[in-house]
């Protein structure tokens, strides 16, 4: 009976941390003025990677770069503490480059409103453990920049400076 009840626990508990790194991922992002200008989701795909969906708002009109970065830190007002795009696998820049960063995911455009729905594909990162993980040590960002990135400058693709930050969190 012992040891039944100590593989039920193990059981129970096992499922729980698989429950937990696969859990979505949440992120609200904050301007440099501390105030919330965007929330988003991750979520596993089963092709690999994660779909990202989310809105923004309060954002300045046009094109954006949107980009995960390789440290859990948003500190206003520049944000540079979320350092450089996510980069595990120390690739180039751009997704018109081979490969790209795992941290580049593209642009979206903001109406004249200063608002957007975002649904993008995140092929190169996860949610579980590892190098590729929104939740490696460190944690990562995601990041919104004041211009449209042109999928090639190496190491940011000319994106401009950063508008909005956001942690990765369960």
């Amino acid at each position: 009976m012992k040891v039944i009840s100590i593989l039920l626990t193990l059981g129970v508990v096992m499922a729980a941390a698989a429950d937990k790194t696969m859990a979505p991922a949440k992120v609200e992002l904050k301007n440099a003025k501390g105030e919330v200008v965007g929330k988003f989701k991750a979520t596993s795909v089963s092709a690999g990677g994660l779909k990202l969906t989310g809105s923004v708002m309060k954002m300045p009109a046009g094109e954006h770069a949107i980009h995960v970065h390789t440290t859990g830190k948003c500190d206003p007002p520049d944000f540079a503490s979320a350092g450089p795009h996510f980069n595990p696998e120390s690739r180039t820049h751009g997704l018109a480059s081979s490969g790209g960063h795992a941290g580049d995911l593209g642009n979206f455009t903001v109406a004249a409103n200063g608002k957007a729905k975002v649904n993008l594909l995140m092929s190169a990162v996860t949610l579980g453990d590892g190098a590729n993980s929104v939740f490696k040590d460190g944690g990562t960002a995601l990041v919104v920049h004041e211009k449209a990135d042109d999928m090639k400058t190496d190491p940011a693709g000319a994106a401009g400076s950063r508008l909005a930050c956001g942690i990765f969190v369960h």
